[in-house]
This record gives structure tokens, C-alpha cells and sequence, in this order.
């Protein structure tokens, strides 16, 4: 080999290589195959989008904080009061004071029963009950549904039995905002 030959085998590429593919690529480029890389940025965007769908449009955390627990709780405590207590001289006012906690097919099954089963009794037996709660807890919040533990302690006198008897009982209350205001929707003894 001369020393001009030399020369320009020193460059790396010989006239041969550069006519035979025509441009010059790496050879790392060359071997890619097509279908993974698809593959590989479609699961890139459909995960970018999955991100920012949720943190832009889902976050339930975001929409149900420590305040709307406990106005759950609140609205859980005051209606199990109101649905479990009642006395014979005040029913109306008491069963109108329950219902305005009720929603749904419960209050349609709350002044079913308060008319055929517990009016007649309070008024043939002079039953009084009152109800407190003892403590209440969420047991599953969502934007516009929850439902709560609510323990309660309830008294109930007679004509017949003038002394209290007590009762301590569980309930699982469900809730649903209507309008902005959590009104119960089930009332499940445990």
C-alpha cells in the first residue's frame, strides 16, 4: 500500500462502505425495530395521561377533607337522635324533626313504619324514648355518599315500666349530600 492509500484508509469509512448503504447511519439505529418502540411511547402517553387525570380530574381525597368528615358525622349523630327519639305528647314534631334527616327510600319507609307501628304504640302505651350517642366514626367517605359507625345508648319508658330501660346498640348510618346537606339514606342496626 502506498502512502496515499494509506491516508485514506486512516479515515474509516472506505468509497465501498458509503456507495453500498447509500447514507451513513449507525449501526445501533440500524438494528431498531419499529413495533417496540410503538410499543414503548404508547405506553408513555397512555401513562402521562393517566397522571394527569388524576391529578386534575379524580383526587377524591381532594374533594372530601377532615371538614366534611365531620360534618358527616354530625349529620350521622343528629339524625340517629332524632330517628330514635320520640315522646307520646310531641310525635309530630318529633317524626317531622326525623324526616327533615331523611332521604330516599328510607323516608319513605320511616313514615310507613312511624304510622302504622310506632305512633299507635307511643299512644296506647305512652312509650318515650331518648336516644344519645356515644361516639360515631366514618367508616367510608366519598364525595357524595358516606357511611358511619354511630354507637348509641337509648332509654325507653312506659306507662307500664316508668323506670328506663336501657339499650346500647350499634348502627351503620349511609348518607348521601342532597342539595349540600348529608341526609340519611339507610339506617342498618349491627
Amino acid at each position: 500500500m502506498s502512502e496515499d492509500n494509506r491516508g485514506i484508509d486512516a479515515g474509516g469509512d472506505s468509497p465501498e462502505q458509503t456507495e453500498r448503504s447509500g447514507r451513513s447511519v449507525p449501526r445501533a439505529w440500524r438494528k431498531v425495530k419499529p413495533v417496540p418502540v410503538i410499543l414503548v411511547v404508547l405506553l408513555l402517553i397512555s401513562g402521562g395521561a393517566a397522571t394527569w387525570l388524576y391529578f386534575t380530574q379524580y383526587r377524591p381525597d381532594k374533594q372530601t377533607d377532615a371538614g366534611v368528615a365531620s360534618a358527616v358525622v354530625n349529620s350521622a349523630s343528629e339524625g340517629t337522635v332524632a330517628i330514635l327519639s320520640y315522646s307520646p305528647e310531641s310525635l309530630d314534631k318529633d317524626f317531622a324533626a326525623a324526616k327533615s334527616h331523611l332521604s330516599g327510600d328510607f323516608l319513605s319507609y320511616y313514615n310507613q313504619f312511624t304510622e302504622q307501628i310506632v305512633a299507635p304504640a307511643a299512644k296506647q302505651k305512652s312509650l318515650k324514648t331518648a336516644a344519645r350517642v356515644l361516639g360515631a366514626a366514618v367508616q367510608e367517605l366519598h364525595p357524595d355518599s358516606a357511611v358511619v359507625l354511630v354507637l348509641v345508648d337509648q332509654s325507653t319508658m312506659s306507662k307500664d315500666n316508668p323506670d328506663p330501660a336501657m339499650a346500647a346498640s350499634s348502627v351503620l348510618v349511609s348518607l348521601t349530600r342532597v342539595n349540600g346537606k348529608w341526609l340519611i339514606t339507610k339506617f342498618d342496626p349491627v
